[in-house]
């Protein structure tokens, strides 16, 4: 098997995702930036963080920040209460967590099932999608928004790195 066959292939390979719900939308993550899910806790709050900031947990000694995507969308009313799942993600080296309504299921999806996302009306910036994957049957199928998980949560208007530089520093 020559060298472009190889590259070929592992292009194809079909990439398996998280998949979870925001509002009435459900959205995937690539699940090898997924680190675990866990129920939401009390978290410690920073004053003047932006409000989808919710504050900082301790895991196993590890300070991480907890983002509310419900919040950063504008998801309008936001409850907490023990079906509310946080997403532990690690995205450029640093651990962060990312509370969600609900975690659906792990899909693996074929390039066949992915499209290039068009400009639609989505709750984010077209620069954070990476794609709409198709999941079920012709009759039933139902779209996921494929995230980038990394690109958001590393973007200057989520000011997390930052923050987290300015909370080594004090």
């Amino acid at each position: 098997m020559g060298m472009m066959e190889q590259i070929a292939e592992a292009v194809v390979k079909p990439s398996e995702y998280l998949t979870f719900r925001l509002g009435n939308e459900e959205y995937g993550i690539d699940i090898l930036k997924v680190q675990e899910i866990r129920g939401y806790d009390a978290v410690t709050r920073i004053a003047g963080a932006p409000e989808f900031l919710k504050g900082v947990i301790n895991l196993r000694g590890v300070i991480v920040p907890i983002v509310d995507l419900r919040l950063k969308f504008n998801l309008g009313e936001v409850r907490y209460d023990e079906f509310t799942v946080v997403v532990i993600l690690n995205v450029a080296g640093r651990i962060v967590g990312a509370v969600v309504d609900s975690v659906s299921d792990v899909l693996e999806l074929s390039a066949e099932q992915i499209r290039a996302a068009p400009e639609f009306n989505s709750l984010l910036d077209a620069n954070f999608i990476t794609g709409l994957g198709t999941v079920g049957s012709e009759d039933r199928s139902r779209m996921l928004i494929l995230l980038d998980i990394e690109k958001l949560m590393t973007s200057a208007e989520m000011g997390i790195v930052a923050e987290e530089e300015a909370l080594a520093a004090a």
